[in-house]
């Protein structure tokens, strides 16, 4: 971008005509004198001199750092359209993989030690849905939750076909009969679900006792409650002083009806472990974790994220995932290592502050000219 002098603020007009009678036709140029080379210029002081060359270099400036502006936002432009570009075609090959997959599995029977993902829709025989695959379908039935969401909750199940721990013994019957793709609605009844309810599992306690194992805290309806021997139970009355506390879980002695579909089948190592990985801490995502994986050595070291460090459920997590690591990888893994790294802070640099102009100098510089102003007078 180019200027005339008039831009330059301060500058008017008749100044302008001085300095063009003076040699002096750009902007740049102006810019490039001394005070004492510009007051030589006639009619302009060294006031003037100063104040335009300032002028002239600020306005320079401006013109430079808006082009670096204009530059640096068009690169990261063509770094957004090139990342969305990359995301595209991303996307498109890895639907083109899916389908290409799709058509492979599609009426395969599905069999033992299969590891695959399962989509599926849970009700009560009342109606009630207490589990889907999707936060649409969350939306839809008036179940949705945010702080679920997050963790994980909504996403279709990762299921070894004939392993337990995974799925209740029902579904894992059933997903062993399935194709893949193939639509199923079936009926659990309790003993094959989360079993009967069991009257010795419901306790009662006084509210007093409860307050002095609940730090000193009122129960509440509904309130998870852990015990000394790690059983999570539900408070489900308060009545005469008295809180009745249900250690059956929350479905027990419950037929519950089930939607399913197998929807994939994983096959990559990295893919496996990525799954246990987000199973065994909802809410984490796999790539946020460095792994390095020796074959030979049959051995793999897991560096767990800072974000995850202070996790409560970390020491679980850790002896949960070498567990799955070491019995389900088909004897790739003997040896689970974990690394946890902490790093010291940045902190950051304090500027040096400018040094203060001497204001008692000036002030003192002004004094003499008075001084010497007075002298005259007299």
């Amino acid at each position: 971008m180019s200027f005339e002098l008039k831009d330059i603020k301060g500058l008017g007009v008749k100044s302008a005509e001085k300095l063009k009678a003076g040699g002096i036709e750009s902007v740049e140029k102006l810019a490039q004198l001394s005070v004492e080379e510009l007051s030589k210029v006639e009619g302009i002081g060294k006031g003037s001199a100063k104040k335009y060359i300032e002028g002239a270099k600020t306005l320079l400036n401006s013109s430079k750092d808006e082009f670096i502006s204009k530059t640096e936002q068009k690169d990261k432009k063509d770094e957004e359209q090139e990342a969305i570009a990359k995301e595209e075609k991303d996307v498109e090959e890895e639907l083109k993989r899916l389908e290409k997959k799709r058509e492979k599995l599609k009426e395969q029977s599905i069999k033992k030690g299969d590891f695959v993902l399962v989509k599926m829709t849970g009700r009560t025989e009342k109606g009630h849905i207490f589990q889907v695959s999707s936060p649409e379908d969350a939306k839809k039935a008036g179940i949705y939750d945010e702080k679920k969401d997050k963790q994980g909750f909504y996403t279709p199940e990762f299921v070894i076909i004939g392993k337990s721990g995974f799925v209740i013994e029902g579904i894992n019957e059933i997903l062993e009969t399935m194709k893949f793709f193939e639509k199923k609605s079936v009926r659990i009844p309790p003993t094959k679900a989360f079993g009967k309810r069991e009257a010795q599992k419901i306790d009662r306690m006084a509210i007093q006792r409860f307050k002095k194992l609940n730090e000193g805290k009122p129960p509440e309806l509904g309130q998870t409650y852990v015990n000394k021997k790690g059983q999570r139970g539900t408070v489900t009355r308060i009545v005469q002083g008295r809180v009745i506390i249900d250690y059956n879980h929350p479905l027990a002695g419950q037929t519950l009806e089930y939607n399913l579909e197998v929807i994939d089948k994983i096959e990559e190592f990295d893919k496996k472990l990525a799954r246990f990985i987000e199973l065994r801490m909802p809410g984490a995502k796999a790539d946020q974790f460095k792994i390095k994986f020796e074959p030979k050595k049959k051995s793999i070291e897991i560096e767990i994220p800072q974000m995850h460090q202070f996790n409560q459920g970390l020491l679980m997590f850790k002896f949960g995932l070498a567990m799955d690591l070491q019995n389900y990888l088909d004897g790739m893994i003997d040896t689970v290592k974990f690394l946890e790294v902490f790093e010291k802070p940045k902190i950051p640099e304090t500027p040096t502050p400018e040094p203060e102009q001497n204001q008692n100098h000036e002030h003192k510089h002004d004094d003499n000219k008075s001084d010497e102003s007075n002298k005259e007078k007299k």
